[in-house]
């Protein structure tokens, strides 16, 4: 019972956010369903096991969703994402438009634009070059996840995404951790998703399918818009990769002396220096993109259609949309992190976490199979690897030690798993792209999977390679 007690909710979650019900709404409401199916206590079940793991969740890492949110919002109100989205497609041109799309994407993604800013400053000129090549536009919510929710998110060394950060409190490690292995299974990823990608468009053309009538959402592109220089563009997200590397390496480790740190009960350096150096670096690129931003207002003041002629009220306008967007994306990510938690409070999850332990393989495996079931049934990489993490780090690490695996191996194999199966379809990103692209799950969610599936098959590779030739 408990067992099915799990895979009901779970099932149940699926099925509202598949219908396009809020899972912040219904998280709580189908998370204490199972508790009670389990014998667990409706109230206490959700005061002190969903509330306090969700609040908690919000604690650690609000800043990181905050300045990533505005960050991405001056980067998409300055005309910058719009400017390296531009020059990348048209260099590519229509004859390579996946390509192009998953290459803007990634530059985004890696310079620390927020997966959600992504798809929103990306959709118009994939959607303008899916037309012109007439490729089907039920294809544009798998590429641009291709480029933004896989190897860019969580597999390239150094990536400021969140879920590239977590696992640096619970091994110590830094943003960069593992990167070779990082990079191989990245550009694995990459590979394997574009010729996915170009597969599937093959033989939709082939099949007489073309981009197609009558679609919702359809983008208008300003005419006459005057954008910032690509290159100039380019420089907020360089700044906030050399700045994470910067704070990570040769600023913050020396920055507090041990004396100063010694009043916070608990607090090591090594715990909160990949999010304290993104929360620099975020800073930093932030600072040099509004730059960008009251240059671009200028050149564009008279275009009344789509700016007011102040710029405080424009300033204003773009840091509450940052703001609220974070608020949303945060509060998506703890509710799905509270209802995985009350999960695992069940004794069905119990019998799973054991067996997941006791395996006789190596860390790496049971790892990637717990973040994974976990991102599964929160719908959420960075909610199911917190869960996992909180839950089983500390022996994942003493038996990585005595296993004589390099916690940095722990890390990079922790962030690959976690993005693969959490984009089921209750996913809050999933949900948020297919209504950006006016497109439905059952037009485009197959896309998606498959390049999830993608994802997760090349975690066990990588397993294996970084074992077999000592890799990190």
């Amino acid at each position: 019972m408990d067992v099915i007690a799990i895979f009901l909710s779970l099932g149940l979650l699926i099925f509202i956010a598949y219908r396009g019900y809020p899972v912040i709404l219904f998280a709580p409401v189908f998370a204490v369903l199972a508790g009670l199916l389990s014998g667990l206590p409706l109230l206490p079940t959700y005061t002190e096991v969903f509330m306090v793991k969700a609040v908690g969740y919000v604690k650690l890492y609000f800043p990181i969703f905050l300045l990533g949110a505005i960050f991405g919002k001056v980067m998409e109100d300055s005309g910058a994402a719009r400017s390296i989205a531009r020059g990348l497609t048209q260099t590519f041109g229509k004859n390579q438009a996946i390509l192009a799309v998953v290459l803007t994407c990634a530059v985004l993604t890696y310079g620390g634009v927020s997966l959600f800013v992504v798809a929103f400053a990306v959709y118009p000129f994939a959607a303008a070059l899916f037309r012109e090549a007439n490729i089907p536009k039920r294809l544009i919510p798998a590429t641009i996840a291709l480029g933004s929710f896989t190897f860019t998110m969580d597999a390239l060394p150094g990536t400021p995404q969140i879920q590239n950060i977590i696992p640096t409190a619970y091994y110590k490690t830094t943003a960069f951790a593992a990167p070779v292995t990082g990079t191989v299974g990245g550009l694995l990823v990459a590979g394997l998703g574009l010729w996915w990608l170009y597969r599937r468009k093959n033989k939709l053309v082939a099949a007489g399918e073309g981009y197609g009538v009558d679609h919702q959402n359809e983008p208008e592109i300003r005419e006459g818009e005057v954008l910032p220089n690509f290159w100039l563009s380019l420089v907020p997200l360089i700044l906030v990769l050399a700045g994470n590397a910067v704070f990570t390496y040769w600023v913050l480790p020396g920055w507090y002396p041990d004396s100063l740190l010694k009043q916070y009960e608990g607090l090591n350096i090594k715990q909160v220096l990949g999010i304290w150096s993104l929360i620099l670096a975020l800073i930093l690129g932030i600072s040099f993109a509004m730059v960008i931003y009251f240059s671009y207002w200028r050149k564009n003041k008279n275009d009344s259609s789509s700016y007011s002629h102040s710029s405080r009220l424009n300033l204003a306008h773009t840091l509450t949309a940052g703001t609220m967007g974070s608020l949303l994306a945060i509060m998506n990510t703890a509710s799905e992190v509270g209802f995985g938690n009350v999960i695992t409070t069940m004794p069905g999850f119990k019998v799973i976490s054991d067996f997941l332990l006791q395996m006789k393989t190596s860390p790496l495996v049971s790892e990637a199979l717990s973040i994974n079931i976990l991102a599964g049934i929160t719908g959420s990489a960075s909610g199911g690897m917190s869960i996992a993490l909180d839950t089983m780090g500390v022996k994942y690490l003493e038996w990585a030690n005595a296993a004589g695996i390099d916690p940095e191996l722990l890390h990079r194999i922790a962030s690959m798993a976690a993005g693969g199966m959490d984009t089921l379809p209750h996913n809050g990103a999933v949900i948020t792209l297919l209504a950006i692209c006016g497109l439905t799950h059952r037009q485009s969610y197959g896309d998606i999977f498959a390049i999830t599936v993608i994802k997760t098959l090349v975690v066990p590779v990588m397993i294996v390679l970084a074992l077999l030739t000592g890799w990190v």
